[in-house]
C-alpha cells in the first residue's frame, strides 16, 4: 500500500532500499529507521518498491533521503551505478551495500567484480552476513571492504508467528518456492522426489513466482518441471506474480522439510525461514550456508545437508535422495513443532541488528 511520508522526526534515518521487496530489507524499520519505499516523497512521486537507479537519478537532487541501501547490484550497468554514487555524494547521502552474494546472481564475474571495485572506490559503508563472505570477498578484491558482520536475521516475524501453530500431516510434508534462478535447480529435485518417495501420504508443494519469456529459453527445463509435477497427484503447484510473506508463512505451517537445492549461492534467506518455522532444511552444503547455522549458538537443528559443490555432477541425484530419505526419518523419530524459545531469541537479535544499521545508515551526522 502506498502512503505519503509523514515528517520525519529529527532522529528518523530516510532510508531507501535498492531493492526493497524482501523481507530482509522490508523488516529494517523502526523509531531510528523509517524507509521511504512505497511512500510518496513529493506530489507524483512514489519511491517504487523494487526501484532503481535510474529512477533515483530521475529525482535528484537526493536530499529526500538520508541513507541508501544497496542490496543486488547485479542490474545495474557500471556508468549508471556511478553516477548514483556521485549523486549521492553530492546530497551527502550515505550509501551501505549488503554483500548478500560472493559471486553474481546473473551476468558474469568481470562485470561483478567491477562493480565491487566501483563501491570499494566510493565511501560506501559494507555489511556482510557472514564473516567467511567477507574474507572470501577480501581475496576477490585484493583487500578488505571496510564491513560490518550484522547476520540475517528473521524471515518470519516473530510476532506474528507467536499466534500462529502448524498444522500437522499424516504424511512428510514438502516445500519448495521461490523464483526460476541459475543458482538452483528446480527440476531433477522434484523428479527425483517424485519417484524416490514413495509414500503415498507424503506430498510436495511448489510455491513458485510467476514466469517470464526469460524463463522459456530454447534449453529451458520449466515445461519438463511442470510435466512432472502434473503426473503425480502428490504434488501441489500454485503460482503468484509475488509470493507475499503470508503465502510462504502459510506454505510453510503446514509442511515439515524446505528443500533447498542450491547449485551454488552465498547465503539463504530460505535458509533462515527454516529455522523461524523449526522446518527441516534439506540443504545443499554451499557458501556459507553452513556459518549461517552455527550464528544461532546451537538454538536450531541441523540442517540435512547434501554437498552439490564438488564432485561428479552425476552423483548429485544420489546425495540429494539420500538426504530427502534421512530428512523422513528424522521427522518420523521427532514431530516439529513451533520453537517458542527461539523466536524469542530472534526478536532479540533483530534488536541488535537495527542498532547495528541505526549506527552505519546516521555515521557521520
Amino acid at each position: 500500500m502506498t502512503e505519503t511520508a509523514p515528517p520525519s522526526l529529527p532522529h528518523a534515518l530516510r532510508v531507501v532500499h535498492l531493492p526493497a521487496r524482501t523481507p530482509y530489507a522490508r523488516k529494517l524499520h523502526g523509531q531510528d529507521i523509517r524507509i521511504l519505499n512505497e511512500t510518496t516523497i513529493r506530489p507524483g512521486a512514489t519511491v517504487p518498491a523494487a526501484v532503481n537507479a535510474a529512477w533515483l537519478l530521475a529525482h535528484t537532487p537526493l536530499n529526500w533521503l538520508d541513507a541508501l541501501h544497496l542490496h543486488h547490484i547485479d542490474m545495474e550497468d557500471l556508468s549508471t551505478l556511478e553516477r548514483l554514487l556521485d549523486a549521492c555524494a553530492t546530497s551527502d547521502v550515505r550509501v551501505v551495500f549488503t554483500a548478500h552474494d560472493t559471486r553474481p546472481m546473473y551476468g558474469n564475474t568481470a562485470e561483478f567484480t567491477d562493480r565491487l571495485r566501483l563501491l570499494l572506490s566510493a565511501n560506501v559503508q559494507w555489511v556482510g552476513l557472514t564473516e567467511n563472505s567477507l574474507t572470501e570477498l577480501a581475496g576477490l578484491l585484493g583487500t578488505r571492504p571496510p564491513a560490518t558482520v550484522i547476520p540475517h536475521g528473521y524471515v518470519a516475524p516473530p510476532d506474528t508467528l507467536l499466534r500462529r501453530a502448524r498444522e500437522q500431516g499424516s504424511g512428510a510434508r514438502f516445500l519448495m518456492y521461490g523464483a526460476s534462478r541459475p543458482s538452483r535447480d528446480q527440476l531433477s529435485p522434484v523428479i527425483n522426489w517424485s519417484l524416490g518417495v514413495t509414500d503415498p501420504a507424503s506430498t510436495l508443494r511448489l510455491l513458485l513466482r510467476a514466469f517470464s519469456p526469460a524463463d522459456f529459453t530454447p534449453d529451458s527445463r520449466v515445461p519438463l518441471l511442470l510435466d512432472t509435477a502434473r503426473h503425480d497427484p502428490r504434488i501441489r503447484l500454485s503460482m503468484h506474480p509475488y509470493p507475499t510473506d503470508d503465502d510462504v508463512i502459510d506454505a510453510g505451517l503446514t509442511s515439515d522439510v524446505l528443500l533447498l537445492p542450491y547449485l551454488w549461492g552465498s547465503h539463504s534467506g530460505q535458509l533462515e525461514l527454516a529455522f523461524d518455522l523449526n522446518l527441516l532444511p534439506v540443504c545443499s552444503r554451499t557458501g556459507h550456508l553452513p556459518e549461517q547455522h552455527r550464528q544461532h549458538q546451537g538454538l536450531v537443528g541441523e540442517p540435512e545437508w547434501f554437498d552439490w559443490s564438488t564432485g561428479h555432477p552425476n552423483l548429485f541425484g544420489e546425495r540429494f535422495l539420500t538426504a530427502v530419505e534421512n530428512a523422513t526419518a528424522r521427522l518420523a523419530a521427532a514431530p516439529r513443532r513451533l520453537d517458542r524459545t527461539f523466536l524469542d531469541y530472534r526478536t532479540e537479535e533483530h534488536k541488535a541488528i537495527l542498532t547495528a544499521y541505526a549506527q552505519i545508515y546516521g555515521s557521520g551526522r
